[in-house]
């Protein structure tokens, strides 16, 4: 696939295949995503993927803490609740999905649901958790990196036929993914990835996120000069 097509293609998988996906292809997506560029070539990431028995614990765990009112703790500042423009984007792709799903505004019930997949990690085979070094705090520009491989990881599975979601819901409860994936202490977790092959009949799979137009954010100097 053009790297064009391949980018303008992929969007964000929600509902997956039971089917597993196997260690060489997962071993084939790293070795691609690792030649993301990172600051000064330091390379700040780890990659830690789990399936199996680990990833339905921290499914569980990560399910119970959210059902008891466990409040979430990651292992890095984050701004939880988005305003302005932000917010206006978060809540455009929310209507897409529940209208893809047909889930009603007043359906308390199946709301719930959707925001439990996302704890669930979306019921994908596999998940990989993200992670970067402790000692590098504050790591800005070592979070920086990780986004970056975190691009390459999606787009090297999109090209093998695999669906990805960022999963920030996944690693809220940032202690029962650090016990169960065996994440050491002096790491970070950053970020989870779901991954997966599509499920073709799951109604969300048919979203894709609209983007702004260039206008919007991009500033051109000098050109007139």
């Amino acid at each position: 696939m053009e790297f064009s097509d391949l980018v303008r293609t992929r969007k964000s998988i929600r509902g997956y295949k039971k089917d597993a996906v196997p260690r060489e292809v997962l071993e084939e997506i790293v070795e691609i995503a690792k030649g993301a560029p990172s600051s000064m070539n330091t390379q700040p990431w780890h990659i830690t993927i789990v399936t199996g028995g680990p990833l339905d614990r921290i499914r569980k765990g990560n399910t119970e803490n959210m059902v008891s009112g466990v409040k979430p703790k990651r292992d890095f500042p984050m701004k939880e609740a988005y305003e302005g423009e932000h917010r206006k984007r978060q809540i455009e792709v929310a209507v897409q999905l529940f209208e893809a799903m047909g889930i009603e505004r007043d359906d308390k019930e199946r709301r719930m649901d959707w925001v439990m997949r996302g704890f669930r990690q979306f019921d994908a085979p596999v998940s990989l958790v993200l992670t970067y070094d402790k000692c590098l705090e504050p790591a800005a520009i070592s979070q920086f990196d990780l986004g970056a491989v975190s691009y390459g990881i999606c787009l090297a599975a999109w090209e093998r036929g695999l669906g990805t979601v960022i999963n920030g819901q996944g690693i809220m409860q940032s202690d029962v993914v650090r016990e169960h994936a065996g994440i050491p202490d002096d790491q970070n977790i950053m970020i989870c990835i779901a991954m997966g092959y599509p499920e073709e009949e799951f109604s969300a799979n048919k979203v894709k996120s609209r983007r702004a137009k260039n206008d919007d954010f991009v500033t051109f100097v000098g050109f007139d000069d």
